[in-house]
């Protein structure tokens, strides 16, 4: 698909306030409603382009982990697919030529991970690797459209970023985890939508959903094709940095433009990244290059992916 400045402007705003309205984009970007409608609508289309609700692991209480998982001959297709329809998963890439399967999962700290406990004893599963997640350095509400590229004006970011705390500890009621059920699903669900889920009033999920925002609870992430951003290499970083340097690393990570994701992790390596870059050819540049730099830096591994099964919690086909 051909994207121009307009599609891309559409894409940083909504990963500035993915429940903005059509009015509100039109009036942020200078064009009509009609607009934005119309190229919203062609980017889900023709782009996969989804506005997703999600929530703050240390807002809610729960843990991430990474698995790395290398199967029997001929099995991985199949465990992924059985991973991918886990409630705990969230993402599931297919790496290395298909031959190693690494997902993301996320559930309750108190809550022994079902998958961590039945994966070892899954005789297609050769060998697996757990790390739990520790402090995200770059990621969640974080966007390189935002960050990193920019095709809004600084008066049209201020104009459209919605204000949040910073994600606390919160209690979530009935209504609350109904509203996030279907944000989950679709960020841009309509309050009536909403209401029928929650079993209240279209004005009562609009004033949750605007309270869960303001309080750290709540934040609206993108996802879509990253050709869109002549971003088509996806490849996943694992780095082991001297402990003493890991926060200045971490740091220095989240600032680089190929990074989408950066954190710190328990395990045999410290710190992770999710890169994405045009071609292989700007990668070995950036290997050897800003990430060479970085202070501490012991050991690295990369993985190209090949394929992506679930994506923010949705199965592909």
């Amino acid at each position: 698909m051909t994207i121009d400045v307009l599609d891309l402007k559409i894409i940083h705003a909504l990963s500035l306030d993915g429940r903005a309205s059509f009015r509100s984009l039109a009036k942020a970007l200078e064009v009509s409603p009609q607009t934005v409608q119309r190229r919203y609508a062609r980017l889900r289309s023709s782009s996969s382009l989804r506005v997703l609700g999600r929530t703050y692991p240390e807002a809610v209480g729960d843990e991430q982990w990474f698995l790395r998982l290398k199967c029997a001959p001929g099995a991985t297709d199949d465990v992924a697919l059985a991973l991918a329809r886990h409630a705990e998963t969230d993402w599931i890439h297919l790496t290395s030529g298909g031959t190693e399967i690494v997902c993301t999962t996320r559930n309750p700290e108190d809550v022994e991970s079902a998958l961590l406990r039945s994966l070892p004893r899954t005789p297609r599963v050769t060998s697996l690797v757990a790390q739990c997640l520790l402090h995200t350095y770059y990621g969640g509400p974080q966007n390189p459209m935002v960050d990193k590229t920019s095709p809004l004006s600084t008066r049209q970011i201020e104009q459209l970023r919605f204000p949040t705390a910073s994600p606390a500890p919160a209690t979530l009621t009935r209504t609350d985890q109904a509203l996030l059920k279907v944000l989950h699903l679709d960020g841009r669900a309509e309050n009536q939508e909403l209401a029928r889920a929650a079993g209240c009033s279209a004005s009562t999920a609009h004033r949750r959903v605007t309270e869960l925002r303001r309080h750290g609870v709540l934040y609206f992430d993108l996802d879509y094709d990253p050709r869109l951003v002549d971003r088509s290499k996806a490849v996943m970083l694992w780095a082991s940095v001297a402990p003493r340097a890991l926060e200045e690393a971490g740091r220095a990570l989240a600032e680089h433009k190929e990074v989408s994701f950066a954190t710190s992790t328990t395990g045999p390596t410290n710190l992770y990244a999710a890169l994405t870059s045009p071609n292989s050819r700007s990668l070995h540049t950036y290997l050897t290059g800003p990430l060479a730099a970085l202070p501490g830096l012991t050991h690295v591994e990369t993985a190209p992916v090949t394929r992506t099964v679930k994506s923010a919690g949705t199965l592909r086909r």
